[in-house]
């Protein structure tokens, strides 16, 4: 059986569509389905419809969050309610073609545990489509592991891999990566990303700062490198100068023709010290993110809290996934 999980915040505009396309695409599957809608703390109409789903087609089972707690978190419930063989990642405003699925699950036939789409072309702003570029390039520089240029969450994964995640305790959650370090046989499928089909964009630009964050940090400690490269660099060249200075008032070296004297210090100091002083308050910054992240995982805080869920079997309010086994896992 085929698994959808599909994260939802105010998207009260997109859901009779997204029933109708998922319905409409189902027979090319040739699986049996079940869709699981995560409502992430909506203030709209999105938990009323999603009740009223449910009791027309018991196949789109839901769970509601008791606040938002983000887009990454709302994929990480939706995996862990699962039942199905494969399983399958797509977002609620239609920018995922849930027609394309059977492209996906083809390949997964084929001996693939994981299927993830690759854009190709981004129907949106070119600020956010630079955004999205620069974004990972500068993440496939930085991280330790392989994460595929131009993939969103829009994929399908086998049963394994979807345990192995519900079993890994972070709480800052970047699941495209961490579904690439689990590593297995992978493969990207090129598609047409739409353009959202209506409602406003969830993701703002400080969520995607966040996830920017998230990605570049979980993943490499790349930055603490660089940090640390650039103070090396800024003391050879102090030691450098330093040496200038010394053979200058001994000897009367001069260097290129010229002397400490020749020139103006005060704008150059002024500028060395704001470029420094801002380079460590980066570096600071960095160490906060870091610590911060130290700082959330020894909380030990639940993943989420589920106020209201229908379809399931077992009722599952909470999720600290610090609790779990190994033996929970099912291979």
């Amino acid at each position: 059986m085929l698994s959808i999980v599909i994260p939802l915040f105010n998207e009260e505009e997109n859901i009779p569509k997204l029933y109708e396309r998922i319905v409409g695409a189902s027979p090319t599957w040739n699986s049996a389905f079940e869709a699981i809608l995560v409502d992430d703390g909506s203030t709209d109409r999105t938990l009323s419809l999603l009740r009223k789903l449910y009791q027309k087609d018991s196949r789109f089972k839901y769970i509601s969050f008791s606040r938002n707690f983000g887009h990454q978190t709302a994929v990480s419930a939706g995996l862990r309610y699962t039942t199905g063989d494969v399983i399958a990642v797509m977002d609620a405003d239609l920018q995922d073609p849930p027609e394309e699925l059977y492209r996906f699950l083809d390949k997964w036939r084929q001996g693939y545990q994981v299927v993830y789409g690759v854009r190709t072309k981004r129907k949106e702003n070119i600020f956010k489509r630079s955004a999205y570029y620069i974004f990972y390039r500068i993440l496939a520089w930085c991280s330790s592991i392989k994460i595929p240029l131009d993939s969103g969450d829009f994929c399908i994964m086998d049963r394994t891999i979807v345990d192995w995640l519900n079993v890994m305790p972070e709480r800052n959650r970047f699941v495209r990566g961490l579904r690439s370090w689990i590593g297995y046989r992978q493969i990207g499928i090129p598609y047409e990303r739409h353009k959202r089909f209506a409602g406003e964009v969830k993701y703002t630009f400080q969520k995607l700062l966040r996830l920017a964050l998230d990605g570049m940090i979980d993943f490499s400690y790349r930055p603490l490198q660089v940090s640390g490269i650039f103070g090396l660099f800024i003391c050879f060249f102090s030691l450098v100068s330093i040496v200038f200075f010394f053979l200058h008032r001994i000897l009367g070296f001069r260097v290129f023709g010229y002397s400490p004297q020749d020139v103006p210090g005060f704008t150059s100091l002024i500028l060395a010290t704001l470029f420094l002083g801002g380079a460590q308050l980066t570096t600071l910054g960095l160490f906060g993110e870091y610590l911060g992240r130290i700082f959330d995982e020894v909380k030990q805080r639940p993943l989420y809290i589920v106020k209201e869920q229908d379809g399931f079997e077992t009722k599952k309010e909470a999720y600290n996934t610090a609790t779990l086994l190994p033996g929970d896992i099912r291979i």
